[in-house]
């Protein structure tokens, strides 16, 4: 294995995020203390509690969920993508690399920037609620795979999208509604039965109550099941990148 490329491509995208500190570490922590203002403050108040704990506790893991998945997604997306943008990705292509290499250090990157942002607004949640976690090793060891996961999947929509607006659809028409209807703010049991079965078609709900389960010792979805599905959603992930180096599908003019 080719370790100084994969830490080249590493270290670039990590110097890249830091020149963009405003947009990539702070504009979150103002968007997930908006969160809590608006969804702890004024729901908040009407919702006393959700399956024994504080509303305004309960939706910790969901809001560190909505931005995990989306800046993981996003990262990843535009990592590859600006190489293809300014042609710059048929040095990668021609290097002696392998994919996987190259996939390691963009996904690599990407998931770091994540699980940074996810360890800061759960930072930033402690200032507002009281935040206990029953089971912290877990939670890091979920957040880091859900980073991981959703870097994968965002590393697919870079190689997919021809330019920035197909770049910047998925995660605004695709992802956010997602997390939004995977129990982020609520429990899914509070759905009626047709429902409840419906939104286990959503693959984020699976990771947001594996991540909830670390937080309060309770899942809306079996844990095992949890990480089964998310275990094929990266298998899925792999399977399809794999794909599209062999073939070379929008990588190669």
């Amino acid at each position: 294995m080719n370790t100084y490329a994969i830490w080249a491509i590493y270290r670039h995208e990590m110097a890249r995020a830091f020149r963009t500190t405003l947009q990539s570490l702070i504009a979150p922590v103002i968007t997930t203390s908006l969160y809590f203002v608006v969804f702890g403050g004024a729901i908040g108040s009407r919702i006393a509690e959700v399956e024994g704990v504080s509303y305004a506790s309960f939706i910790v893991p969901g809001l560190i969920m909505l931005t995990v998945l989306t800046q993981s997604v996003t990262n990843a997306a535009f990592g590859i993508f600006f190489p293809k943008f300014i042609g710059s990705i048929y040095e990668y292509l021609t290097a002696p690399i392998s994919f996987y290499e190259l996939v390691i250090g963009f996904v690599g990157a990407a998931a770091t920037k994540s699980f940074l942002i996810g360890l800061i607004i759960l930072a930033t949640a402690t200032l507002f609620v009281d935040v206990s976690v029953a089971h912290p090793a877990a939670m890091v060891l979920l957040l880091l795979v859900t980073c991981i996961v959703f870097a994968l999947f965002g590393f697919i929509i870079g190689i997919w999208s021809k330019n920035f607006e197909q770049l910047q659809l998925v995660p605004l028409l695709i992802i956010t509604p997602l997390v939004f209807l995977g129990g982020s703010f609520y429990s899914v049991s509070m759905l009626p039965d047709t429902w409840q079965t419906v939104t286990l078609f959503n693959p984020v709900v699976y990771l947001v109550s594996a991540f909830r389960w670390s937080f309060f010792g309770a899942a809306d979805v079996n844990l095992a099941f949890s990480l089964a599905m998310i275990g094929l959603f990266a298998a899925v992930c792999l399977a399809i990148i794999g794909w599209m180096f062999r073939t070379g599908y929008r990588l190669r003019a």
